[in-house]
């Protein structure tokens, strides 16, 4: 025990090593990079605010509000505050140069858009959309905020592009609640879908793809992908494990004579699955993790699923189940329906229902990263304002790690999943937190240029 932590403990030294040429001019790529998109804003102090919030997002601080941010960069803290909160500036020429960069940097033909909700846990209920709701990563229902993200996943790398506000009902049909938190009057009440849908529709064209992905919260809606069917996308969405199907190669029961011939009866998807034989499942090796091969089994079958209550446009559609074991070792299932053909690859259908998984990690990078859900904000335009500009830093990290990445295969001949991993966000915070410091001095060397400047008028 102990030799095997020894080498483990090498293994991991190895893995922290940067090299200089990662972090070096970092700062100034961090200046241009953000360029681009501090480009669409018309006035200077607005471009200002949001090179110093991009860059606290970037930073060291345990929890990136306004506040902190402001304090970090010896800024007014009112100044930021309006900028975030109440000043009106549009995020979407933000958010549209971001997924076009997204597109060009990592764009595939069999790319995977992947829709996955995503609660922030908040306190009170003054902030725009707030009330007690499913929040997904707790796993429970608590009092947050629901954003709908659009990630994209190629084998390239995977980034989060876009997102939308989940608006409950009680709170679209709340006119006082609404004025106060400046939400716009053509905002309605949409399902989480439905905002789904506009983003696809938004962003789709940016982001070569062939395929839709999502968790079993937008699954579960036969709607939704009969929508999704009739934009002629193709799609892997997972479902519950409640969800009733009907397998279509199973035996019919006895015929009694009379009447139209039986069909097979509808059941519990995770019911049918337990029934499953050994051999109906196939081992399929995804890719390389950072903790050995990541491996599956599959089993696919074309299906009859069942659609909501007052629905009648049953579909055939493919279903595929995978299994693995969790980190405690028990066995999971996921379930998924999609309108691929019968005859599709399994490694293909593996690798989609993988990339699903890796913007869940993309989330988790966002929030503890680029400070995704530290905001202090009760508006409707300031939370897309924070949203939008986390998700730009989140990008930022994206570059500079496969920057770093390329400078590691040059300089030991491999392209090593050690390449860039925690100890270069450390490193990114480092830099970035400088900046502030950078900022106060030259505010200070501007002052006291003013006050020669004003000794020196006649």
């Amino acid at each position: 025990m102990e030799r095997r932590f020894e080498v483990r403990k090498r293994e991991m030294l190895q893995e922290a090593e940067i090299r200089p040429q990662v972090c070096k001019g970092m700062l100034e790529r961090l200046e241009q990079f953000a360029g681009p998109f501090i480009g669409t804003l018309a006035r200077r102090e607005p471009k200002e605010h949001a090179q110093v919030y991009l860059a606290g997002l970037l930073s060291d601080l345990r929890r990136k509000n306004v506040e902190s941010i402001a304090y970090r960069h010896d800024q007014d803290r009112q100044g930021l505050q309006r900028f975030i909160g109440s000043v009106r500036w549009d995020h979407r020429p933000l958010q549209e140069e971001l997924a076009r960069q997204v597109g060009v940097a990592l764009g595939q033909a069999d790319g995977v858009i992947v829709f996955d909700p995503s609660g922030h846990k908040k306190c009170g209920n003054a902030s725009v959309g707030v009330q007690r709701q499913w929040l997904g990563r707790l796993g429970k229902v608590d009092n947050g905020q629901v954003g709908i993200y659009l990630g994209y996943a190629s084998r390239a790398e995977h980034a989060l592009v876009d997102v939308r506000l989940y608006l409950p009902k009680d709170w679209a049909h709340d006119k006082a609640r609404r004025k106060r938190c400046g939400v716009p009057n053509q905002v309605g009440y949409q399902t989480r879908q439905e905002l789904a849908l506009d983003m696809l529709k938004a962003n789709g064209p940016f982001l070569p793809h062939r395929w839709i992905a999502g968790d079993d919260e937008m699954g579960r809606s036969s709607r939704f992908r009969r929508d999704l069917r009739a934009l002629g996308e193709g799609y892997l969405l997972a479902v519950p494990s409640n969800s009733g199907i009907r397998d279509l190669d199973s035996p019919c029961p006895a015929y009694g004579g009379r009447g139209q011939r039986p069909k097979p009866p509808f059941g519990r998807v995770d019911r049918w699955c337990d029934s499953l034989a050994r051999e109906a499942w196939t081992r399929i090796d995804v890719r390389d993790g950072e903790k050995g091969p990541l491996v599956v089994e599959m089993v696919t079958r074309r299906v009859l699923a069942r659609t909501e209550r007052g629905r009648s446009d049953a579909t055939e559609e493919l279903l595929v189940v995978t299994r693995s074991a969790d980190e405690t070792g028990q066995t999971k299932y996921d379930y998924h329906l999609s309108n691929a053909p019968a005859n599709s690859s399994l490694e293909e259908l593996a690798r989609v229902v993988k990339a699903a998984h890796r913007v869940e990690d993309a989330l988790k990078r966002a929030k503890s990263e680029a400070g995704l859900s530290d905001y202090e904000v009760r508006t409707w335009a300031g939370w897309y304002h924070h949203q939008v500009l986390s998700l730009i830093a989140t990008w930022f990290l994206i570059t500079e790690t496969r920057r770093g990445k390329k400078i590691h295969a040059r300089s030991d001949g491999s392209g090593g999943s050690h390449a860039l991993g925690c100890p270069a966000a450390s490193a990114l915070r480092s830099a970035t937190s400088q900046l502030g410091d950078a900022m106060h001095q030259t505010q200070e060397q501007a002052q006291r240029v003013g006050s020669l400047s004003s000794l020196q008028t006649p």
